[in-house]
């Protein structure tokens, strides 16, 4: 892979098949099939997206094409019922549009898709017209990245800054997306840290970090009592 992808305009599709306000029903389903996507965002105009229609819009109008339902289902499906007698985009989309900005992380993107169930979302600039679209294998795309690529990142950007002068030299291996960093410090409170801020490098699939301290000497303090010296309990006082 070229490059470091690292926000969403990085592996975006920037050829998108949109729709306007009035498309029909039928004019959607074919270019669905035409162009082998499953939603498609609708424009205001030329590039403000408004909104998205996807297969699940489409669907209850099969569904309920062969007779009314029954009560209880009108009242927990009134969405879909209305969806089932559009005919437009308009009445069709989703709206207000779900969509991510193309300065968006690809963490923020997945976390987006994750908690709306979605497969895809259009990209917008800051004035909400259309740059691109990306899918959750758009987001995949990131661990195709190379194992050196990866180690070296982890190597200038987190391993030297945090630690510039560690005890021993720290061994920044990367196998499969996974990294494994070793090396002796002098504070490893900043495991915790570490291990954190690897995570966050695009590509790594998991982090194995044993930093550890340096061993310990044995205990040389002086102040030690003689092994022949009898010391008087704690709470016992005066002779007996």
């Amino acid at each position: 892979m070229h490059g470091t992808p690292h926000i969403v305009s990085d592996v975006m599709t920037r050829t998108v098949v949109a729709l306007g306000r009035q498309a029909t029903f039928k004019d959607i389903v074919k270019t669905m099939q035409r162009w082998n996507v499953s939603a498609m965002p609708v424009l205001e105009g030329d590039s403000r997206v408004i909104g998205v229609v996807s297969e699940a819009d489409l669907l209850p109008k099969e569904e309920f094409r062969d007779g009314d339902p029954d009560r209880y289902t009108q009242l927990r499906r009134l969405a879909d019922l209305v969806k089932a007698g559009a005919v437009t985009a308009e009445e069709l989309m989703s709206a207000p549009a779900l969509t991510v900005p193309a300065d968006a992380s690809l963490g923020q993107a997945a976390r987006i898709m994750a908690l709306h169930k979605v497969k895809r979302l259009p990209v917008v600039d800051d004035e909400g017209e259309l740059q691109g679209i990306v899918s959750r294998s758009d987001l995949l795309t990131v661990f195709l990245r190379d194992d050196e690529d990866i180690a070296e990142e982890v190597r200038r950007g987190i391993v030297a800054p945090l630690f510039p002068a560690p005890l021993d030299p720290i061994r920044v291996e990367v196998h499969e997306g996974v990294v494994t960093l070793t090396g002796t410090i002098a504070d490893t409170s900043l495991v915790p840290v570490t291990t954190r801020m690897v995570r966050t490098v695009a590509g790594v699939v998991d982090v194995d970090c044993a930093l550890v301290s340096p061993r310990r000497r044995p205990d040389l303090d002086p102040d030690l009592p003689d092994a022949g010296t009898r010391t008087q309990p704690s709470g016992v006082g005066g002779e007996s």
